[in-house]
């Protein structure tokens, strides 16, 4: 079952553009919890708190609990608008939910044992395709990630949602393939040092068929004064 994190909030009274702007000016970020039977609930939360919580990781991921007047609210994060300057939140959305409603997650791809794959031992670049993947779970029971294994993946393997262990109760939202997560790709400086031999190739070409032409002019102009000498 996922961990419910306890958030403070207070009910906000005022609502529109300029109730949003005191409530910031007091050191709060406004916010609406929608969803489920109830109507929408305009609520503040104290911006360090919130902080706190979004730059701590998984924050879309995570369950928490809301306490409004005695009542408590369970909820995800939806959405976060930031201030384009200061790069602070100044919305939060929170969507209502209980241990039946199903959603949508991006949930985090961990690779695991990077440091016993022969491809990357071998000289291979990891190349991660997908970092996230959308699933569809309950709201009770929200994966904190993926674990993706690549002890076993040589130089050209490339690992698929179907070779993830999912935790029950969940499923990808892409269903009609199976979508790479990611590859362990040919090193670079092979194609640089096939590149770098090509263009001396290349170069040694040019100058052998220089050669032969000035040769050729060489020989083309003692023809001409050896005939000049004769008259």
């Amino acid at each position: 079952m996922t961990e419910v994190i306890k958030l403070h909030a207070e009910d906000r009274e005022r609502i529109g553009k300029g109730g949003a702007r005191a409530v910031r000016r007091d050191g709060f970020v406004p916010g609406i919890i929608y969803g489920g039977d109830a109507k929408p609930h305009a609520i503040r939360i104290a911006e360090g708190d919130l902080i706190r919580e979004i730059y701590a990781g998984g924050f879309f991921t995570k369950l928490y609990e809301l306490d409004l007047k005695g009542e408590k609210q369970r909820v995800l994060a939806r959405d976060v608008q930031f201030n384009p300057v200061k790069d602070t939140p100044e919305h939060i959305d929170f969507l209502r939910v209980t241990a039946n409603t199903k959603i949508n997650v991006d949930i985090p791809v961990h690779v695991l044992n990077e440091e016993k794959c022969p491809g990357l031992r071998n000289g291979g670049v990891l190349n991660i395709v997908r970092h996230t993947v959308e699933m569809m779970c309950s709201a009770n029971n929200i994966p904190s990630h993926l674990d993706a294994d690549i002890e076993n993946l040589e130089i050209g393997d490339s690992l698929h949602i179907s070779n993830i262990t999912l935790p029950e109760g969940t499923k990808p939202v892409i269903e009609d393939r199976d979508f790479t997560i990611l590859q362990i790709a040919a090193p670079k400086l092979a194609v640089v040092e096939e590149e770098s031999e090509e263009a001396e190739e290349d170069e040694e070409g040019a100058e052998g068929e220089e050669g032969e032409s000035k040769e050729t002019s060489e020989s083309s102009e003692e023809s001409a004064g050896d005939a000049a000498k004769e008259e």
